[in-house]
């Protein structure tokens, strides 16, 4: 199975006909897709910019049950999390890792040391004891230990407990290319702009998508079935449909900001209520940087157009000042931040009801409209897997109905195939040797050419795979070049991510394929035009294509540093 095709080589394959079109390419859209292709269906996915665009590189970053669903009996939702959590650590141990969670209890908290144990039990039972590790009740002696930055001024205990953390971005883009590798076509930088439907039933039969790199071409993708998953564009995708719509979505604002790591240095995730309104957020480790989020307000606007506001940076400084008041934080600290939209259902509004962003249920809904399209809206970036798969069965019964479907389906065996970087995964006593092995076969593919610390960290971001791309510095021992000053991150990357990963902008290279947008201290300002003219001969740019990609980047890294222009003002 190869998925090694570049963006251009994915559009020019696209047109033929398919059984499923995806309209998305976020975690639910590459899931969909990979669940579908696995099965034996011919798909095609476009995505208007890259894939993990929009929420799903801008979330939390955690696959985790959802310890506080618990307190809204949402034990249904909690069951097919921490189940889910276990699938993703089985099959993308090098994207899905365990991390611990501190929940500090103090004396004015409304939270009782009794009650938490039970609910740590009663989360861990519904796991079926299958937690990355066992959950802890602490002493405030062992807080000072565990957590030395949090302040114990009243604090009477804290559970520790675990749950996951991951690489969303990567994660979405794994998923993606499994489903290339069973047969898909995912087009990125393809935008749907119209629906095509039977004239005499008004069906829906495919979609006319345009080339949003190229000069504009326009194809036409006829597909038995056609699937929105485009999340907070969920209502715009929808109302490209002839038939009335009504508003599906409450889409709500999460902002994180990031700081370095000995600016505030947290050892496991904390779990923090905030001092004004006692909404939870958390601040979490992310190697040499630390970031806190996240928010949660309405939002209306473009959901391109979503960036974090002086208040939401002011919001969590002023909680992480109240946590760790010995490790106090300034905006000068932020280095970036980033703003996600929750694609959440919205409730239904009864007379006097006034729910609050928060209350807003997390589960999904797949729905078919009058012509056929089939949407899935709200849900988790945990459950993505499971989403997907209610999708496709969504589908194919519908396939059934119209007399579409293939003549053989196969089982799409989603929870025990592992992700691309997962595969022949080393056997081993624990994750770090298991990563030891794989970072020891990466140094030995570069012919020496990398540090021991840039192969451990290939081997962190690519898994299996890293071996194959220190091969590129093997061939080319430049390529092993840092792209920015103190960062890990490495030029062969970039290579890797045009020929092997569908990257086609800048963006997409210092955004979603790398972490520099969110790490690097410039976020990559002084680097972008270096990386921009490495990758102009690998897809052709000329003088004027690598000036549009450096400031369409230098436009995102403004964007994410507005909420400073407004503070100042």
């Amino acid at each position: 199975m190869n998925s090694s095709r570049t963006r251009q080589q994915m559009w020019d394959t696209l047109g033929e006909p398919v059984d499923l079109l995806v309209i998305g390419g976020g975690i639910n859209g590459a899931g969909i897709a990979r669940d579908a292709a696995r099965r034996g269906l011919k798909v095609a996915l476009v995505e208007a910019r890259d894939l993990a665009y929009g929420t799903s590189s801008r979330s939390s970053k955690l696959v985790h049950g959802g310890l506080r669903y618990l307190q809204q009996f949402e034990f249904s939702l909690v069951f097919e999390a921490v189940s889910e959590r276990r699938i993703l650590l089985d099959i993308a141990p090098h994207l899905v890792r365990p991390l611990g969670f501190l929940f500090p209890v103090y004396r004015d908290s409304p939270h009782n040391l009794l009650v938490l144990k039970a609910g740590m039990w009663l989360y861990e039972g519904l796991s079926l004891f299958r937690s990355p590790k066992r959950h802890r009740k602490l002493s405030v002696r062992d807080i000072a230990t565990e957590e030395p930055a949090l302040t114990r001024e009243h604090l009477k205990g804290a559970p520790l407990y675990y749950d996951c953390s991951t690489d969303d971005a990567r994660l979405t883009l794994e998923s993606a290319l499994d489903a290339i590798a069973h047969g898909a076509t995912v087009a990125t930088w393809t935008r749907a702009l119209s629906f095509i439907k039977d004239e005499e039933t008004g069906r829906i039969q495919g979609a006319v998508v345009k080339d949003m790199l190229g000069d504009g071409a326009l194809k036409e993708i006829r597909a038995h079935a056609v699937i929105n998953a485009t999340g907070p564009w969920t209502d715009r995708t929808r109302a490209l449909s002839a038939e009335p719509t009504t508003t599906l979505l409450r889409p709500t604002k999460g902002v994180h900001i990031v700081v370095d790591h000995h600016k505030l240095p947290v050892n496991n995730a904390v779990v923090c209520f905030h001092p004004d309104d006692k909404r939870v957020l958390f601040a979490i480790p992310w190697g040499e940087q630390t970031y806190i989020g996240t928010t949660d307000t309405d939002f209306s606007g473009d959901p391109g157009q979503v960036y974090a506001d002086c208040n939401d940076v002011d919001y969590l400084l002023t909680a992480a000042n109240d946590y760790f008041p010995e490790h106090p934080l300034t905006p000068d600290d932020v280095i970036a931040t980033w703003a996600g939209l929750r694609p959440l259902i919205a409730p239904p509004r009864a007379p006097g009801s006034d729910i609050s962003e928060s209350e807003v249920s997390r589960e999904h809904q797949i729905i078919i409209g009058e012509d056929g399209l089939i949407t899935i809206a709200g849900g988790k970036l945990t459950t993505y897997r499971r989403m997907s798969a209610e999708v496709v069965e969504t589908a194919i019964k519908f396939l059934r109905l119209a007399d579409q479907l293939p003549e053989e389906l196969h089982h799409p065996h989603t929870d025990t195939s592992p992700l691309p970087g997962a595969r022949e995964w080393p056997e081993a006593e624990s994750d770090e040797a298991a990563f030891n092995i794989v970072a020891t076969r990466t140094l030995e593919a570069s012919a020496e050419h990398l540090s021991e610390a840039t192969a451990y960290f290939l081997a962190h971001t690519y898994g299996t795979r890293a071996p194959e791309l220190a091969a590129l510095v093997a061939e080319d021992p430049l390529l092993a070049e840092p792209i920015c000053p103190d960062r890990p991150e490495i030029l062969a990357q970039i290579n890797w991510a045009i020929q092997r990963e569908l990257a086609a902008t800048l963006t997409d290279m210092l955004v979603q394929r790398t972490q520099i947008f969110y790490r690097a201290a410039d976020q990559g300002r002084d680097a972008a035009p270096r990386v921009a003219r490495h990758m102009a001969p690998l897809l052709g740019w000329d003088e004027a294509t690598i000036a549009e990609n450096i400031d369409r980047y230098l436009h995102d890294v403004d964007l994410s540093q507005r909420w400073r222009t407004e503070h100042q003002g």
